[in-house]
């Protein structure tokens, strides 16, 4: 209950939350406000771990809405940050109307055809990646890396077997509209940071590729 009341403050910017326990003669009690919303989650996750430089005063923060124009049914809100670590694994939360979303869904499948796509546009046009190589995964690209998407929306879809799974189609668009255009401006505008990104993510692609040519080696003999 602590967690998920914590969790509901993060999501909800200002939002204050008090959970007293009275269980026993001496009543405990925590207290959530978080000004910062989803940016103080990504740090809050991200507290023990060594960010990458230039990352640690402030995550990425991107958000959006769907043009005013579009149908009640089409409408939602999208709400992004993140942030690298030196780590070798990556968290990556995603919710829709504060409902942790376990499997996924559209809105972080969009969120992820973004992320790889900005990280990648950014690198050819900035001459990071050669002419002959390869572009950067979404594995590479999301290696080291903590985020948090939230999503709103009128009518959430959810399935799969525990219904932790977004269904509907549209919020995959409208992530990753808003992930694409936020993300393309915020490499542009912080340069260092990019760099750190790309060199985090190419160092991921070539201990991929290293693996891969270890495993042929081993089958061949």
């Amino acid at each position: 209950l602590h967690d998920h009341l914590q969790e509901t403050a993060f999501l909800n910017k200002n939002l204050k939350i008090t959970l007293v326990d009275e269980r026993e003669l001496e009543p405990r009690s925590a207290e959530f406000c978080y000004s910062g919303g989803i940016i103080d989650f990504v740090r809050f996750l991200n507290e023990e771990k060594t960010i990458l430089p230039g990352m640690d005063r402030n995550p990425v923060y991107i958000a959006g809405t769907s043009a005013s124009d579009a149908p009640v049914d089409q409408r939602g809100e999208v709400e992004v940050s993140m942030q690298w670590n030196t780590s070798y694994s990556g968290t990556v939360m995603s919710f829709a109307n504060d409902i942790y979303t376990d499997e996924g869904g559209m809105h972080l499948e969009g969120f992820r055809a973004a992320l790889t796509k900005a990280v990648n546009d950014y690198a050819r046009s900035h001459k990071m990646l050669k002419e002959k190589e390869a572009n950067l995964t979404g594995d590479d690209i999301r290696e080291g890396l903590t985020a948090v998407i939230s999503v709103k929306l009128p009518d959430p879809q959810f399935e799969g077997q525990t219904k932790a799974k977004l269904g509907n189609s549209y919020m995959r668009t409208l992530t990753n509209r808003v992930v694409a255009q936020g993300m393309a401006e915020y490499l542009e505008e912080h340069p260092n940071q990019a760099k750190e990104i790309f060199k985090k993510a190419n160092q991921a692609a070539k201990g991929r590729m290293a693996a891969q040519k270890a495993r042929q080696a081993t089958r061949r003999k």
